[in-house]
């Protein structure tokens, strides 16, 4: 097949991204026919046309993908749901929700899915710079039509930005004698492949056999900061509440801490809804719930999905029904 103007092969049908937790996730959304769901993480298309076939014969599914090459891949896999007007593709970030969802008229909708973090077809992607495990341009960004790369930021960020960064989204310990020797490394010469920036940090971090890569933290500090994810996150879960039905379920499915807490912690506020402080004796904000909590602890992957799809290992699954406000009549 002819390459495009990036040397790049024409985009297939095939993907090498498994769904984590696939059963756990449709029996959360309980997807029915003529339903209306929103797969805000299109990546592999493995939810997506797992929601349709739920869904079928009338139910419909709006897929969101900030990567335009997965969106290509799913017009390619899934030609007959989209020409039927069961599957809407928007480009986008799953942050404006709302926005893309209002655009393509496809709201309320009777659940939402996010499938967080990086995509096996990304990983895999040499040209994007997500792996340590070979040489490439060292990228990260999930949408490459915009943004600063992570060669951007490991070349400009002052050495004490880039040790806080490493700290606070890849939990390194080691982030100020990583961020010494980035700033010694890159005043000789730029910082521009993933080989050069495995081997300074490996440098650094020394890995015990059988562990994780030295640059694995690293690796995932700046796929988080290039593309904001937990800003992203954060903004789409108020977004996502407000767009599902009364008895419309919310499943978010996260692969590391940050991202876990910062989901655990919303469905608990959105199920108190009272945001008063804890010292005054009765609520005045007047905030009624949302949100009434599904999996009260995170579900995981069985040993089985691990076996065959390792990168279920450290899925967490949580999930939350929207229910109906209650609104006081004043006298």
């Amino acid at each position: 097949m002819a390459a495009d103007e990036r040397g790049r092969a024409p985009v297939t049908a095939s993907t090498v991204h498994l769904p984590v937790m696939p059963n756990e996730a449709l029996s959360a959304l309980q997807p029915h026919d003529g339903g209306c769901y929103l797969d805000g993480t299109l990546g592999g298309a493995g939810h997506t046309s797992l929601l349709l076939d739920a869904s079928a014969p009338d139910g419909r599914v709006l897929a969101i993908d900030a990567d335009p090459l997965a969106l290509e891949r799913a017009r390619v896999l899934l030609p007959e749901a989209i020409a039927a007007g069961r599957l809407v593709l928007v480009h986008g970030n799953f942050a404006r929700m709302g926005e893309l969802a209002s655009a393509a008229n496809f709201a309320p909708v009777d659940g939402i899915l996010l499938d967080l973090g990086l995509s096996s077809d990304q990983l895999a992607d040499r040209e994007r710079g997500f792996s340590f495990s070979h040489d490439a341009p060292l990228d990260m960004r999930f949408d490459t039509t915009r943004g600063a790369s992570a060669a951007d930021l490991v070349n400009t960020l002052p050495e004490a930005e880039m040790a806080d960064l490493l700290w606070r989204y890849g939990e390194e310990r080691r982030s100020r004698a990583i961020a010494r020797r980035i700033g010694e490394a890159r005043e000789r010469q730029p910082i521009t492949r993933t080989s050069e920036l495995a081997r300074l940090v490996a440098g650094v971090v020394h890995g015990r056999p059988g562990g994780i890569h030295p640059a694995t933290r690293t690796f995932q500090a700046l796929r988080i900061a290039v593309n904001d994810e937990l800003a992203s996150l954060e903004a789409a879960l108020p977004a996502a509440v407000d767009l599902l039905r009364p008895g419309g379920r919310l499943a978010v499915i996260s692969f590391h801490s940050l991202e876990d807490r910062i989901v655990k912690r919303f469905f608990q506020q959105e199920e108190r809804g009272c945001v008063c402080p804890p010292e005054l004796p009765e609520c005045v904000c007047g905030r009624a719930p949302q949100l009434r909590i599904v999996t009260r602890h995170p579900l995981t992957a069985s040993e089985t999905e691990t076996a065959a799809n390792p990168r279920a290992r450290s899925a967490k699954l949580r999930v939350a029904e929207k229910i109906e406000t209650q609104i006081e009549a004043g006298n």
